[in-house]
């Protein structure tokens, strides 16, 4: 029975295989934890992302690696998102202690096993080569999401933002499994790889095909939080904890933006020109609904979630501007402009809701914007962060969002998208608009309260680096530029 059995090669997914030990470890160690504030089950969550970012860059190679039986790939691309993953994990887990603190009801062993066990579902979802791989990585971290919006027991707020995440999550992954199921009958493979060569080949019935694309973008586009896919971003934003807001801003769109790379470059980058009118759609669509819907919010936090989805949009850009009428001479630059672009919005938006946690307190969670009037008479050093953080969102030079935004319209330009570009840069300025209220807020309105912000040093600490580090990898972005095209130039 066992004859034909091969031992895979674990080396790939050891980062994987020693996370998935320690959830193990910390759920056993936190039941005998006594300490209210749960330090232990912290440091052991910490020394855990840290430990995974080791074995990651001691395993990393130039080379691409399969195993398990090639449903798992290991190569650049998914070694750097990793290890922004984990960054991301880490800095999510310091920025939610003291709000944490303040509220018991969530401070549980549950709330860091459940972020680990999303942190291990986007790790999967990034070395996925396999249909079955995507979808198990997916199911790990939208079943975790689903159980820490839930978290606020106390909150109807948050109880009614799990359910329609809930809900809509499971829409949608019916839609990828069906458009999965599609592709698969017209391929006869769930490997990504032997679906590229079958359609590079044309040995499927393109009919057949086309059908299965549509359900399939219309899935990844949910997890973008792409319009029209879009009507749970802004109730689960602020419906959900401020923790978890920013846990579900972050990292994820990291692993989003590798299983759009895997699905649509790795294995249909033959039907290209399909899948690139569907993307242009949700693209345009995104940044116009999410910039003009965003000028109305009173809440941050839905504007928040507003601007994440012209975010993605913009982000979208990228992917579709790679290969232009079957010539890919411009892939590298287009797909590596749109890996720059998620990568610096992770960075914006953990330092956004960073800001908004260290405002909130027991029973105030600062999300209306009217809570930041006058906070530069509060603290000068924070509302200094907070405007770094919203020009840099905005595409004000010199901060990483300009580059960021620079580097995808060059792409589109060079593939002679120049009306996408156009549309594009409309839609920046309109959204310019709400970032620049934010800080007309903080230094020429009054505040309503002139306490002081209190926070412990490693939350001011971090802050200060988050902000700052907007602000230098801005003036410097060829560093994580070169990162992004030689990680991608080795994965493609």
């Amino acid at each position: 029975m066992f004859d034909n059995f091969v031992v895979p090669d674990l080396l790939p997914a050891a980062s994987e295989i020693f996370l998935a030990a320690m959830l193990l470890v910390i759920l056993m160690v936190d039941l005998f934890v006594k300490d209210s504030r749960r330090t232990p089950t912290f440091l052991l969550t910490q020394l855990t992302l840290l430990g995974c970012a080791a074995i990651q860059v001691y395993t990393s190679t130039a080379d691409i690696t399969y195993t398990f039986s090639n449903m798992f790939v290991d190569d650049m691309m998914a070694d750097l998102l990793k290890l922004f993953v984990y960054m991301t994990m880490i800095v999510v887990l310091f920025y939610s202690r003291g709000y944490l603190f303040d509220r018991p009801t969530m401070n549980k062993g549950e709330y860091y096993v459940l972020a680990l066990t999303a942190t291990l579902g986007m790790m999967v979802m990034i070395s996925a080569n396999n249909f079955v791989t995507i979808y198990v990585g997916l199911e790990l971290l939208s079943l975790s999401l689903y159980g820490m919006v839930a978290m606020n027991r106390d909150s109807v707020a948050s109880t009614e933002a799990a359910m329609k995440y809930f809900i809509l999550g499971a829409l949608a992954s019916g839609m990828l499994l069906y458009g999965m199921s599609m592709i698969y009958g017209g391929t006869g493979t769930l490997e990504i790889t032997k679906i590229a060569e079958t359609l590079y080949n044309a040995e499927s019935n393109r009919t057949v095909l086309v059908f299965g694309l549509v359900f399939l973008v219309a899935g990844l586009a949910f997890k973008l939080g792409v319009v029209p896919f879009h009507m749970w971003v802004p109730d689960v934003y602020h419906g959900a904890p401020t923790t978890v807001t920013l846990l579900i801003g972050s990292a994820p769109k990291l692993a989003a933006f590798a299983i759009v790379m895997r699905l649509l470059v790795g294995g249909l980058i033959t039907l290209a020109a399909d899948w690139q009118d569907m993307l242009i759609v949700l693209s345009v669509l995104s940044m116009a609904v999410g910039n003009l819907a965003a000028i109305a919010q009173t809440s941050l936090k839905r504007m928040l979630a507003y601007s994440a989805i012209s975010h993605m949009g913009f982000m979208l850009l990228g992917i579709v501007t790679g290969v232009v009428s079957g010539d890919a001479r411009y892939a590298l630059n287009a797909y590596s402009s749109s890996m720059f672009y998620v990568i610096s919005y992770v960075l914006m938006s953990a330092g956004t809701f960073g800001v908004v946690l260290l405002m909130a307190r027991a029973g105030f969670e600062a999300d209306n914007l009217d809570d930041y009037k006058g906070l530069n008479k509060r603290s000068p050093w924070f509302a200094a962060i907070m405007m770094m953080l919203m020009f840099s969102m905005a595409g004000v030079p010199f901060f990483i969002g300009f580059f960021a935004k620079f580097s995808v319209l060059q792409a589109v330009v060079a593939a002679d998208y120049l009306w996408l570009a156009i549309v594009a840069i409309l839609f920046s300025l309109i959204g310019a608009f709400y970032y620049l209220r934010v800080v007309k807020l903080m230094y020429f309105d009054a505040p309503a309260d002139e306490t002081p912000i209190a926070a412990g040093l490693d939350m001011r600490l971090l802050i200060s680096v988050n902000g700052l580090a907007v602000a230098v990898l801005g003036v410097f972005p060829q560093v994580l530029m070169s990162l992004c095209a030689y990680a991608l130039l080795r994965s493609l």
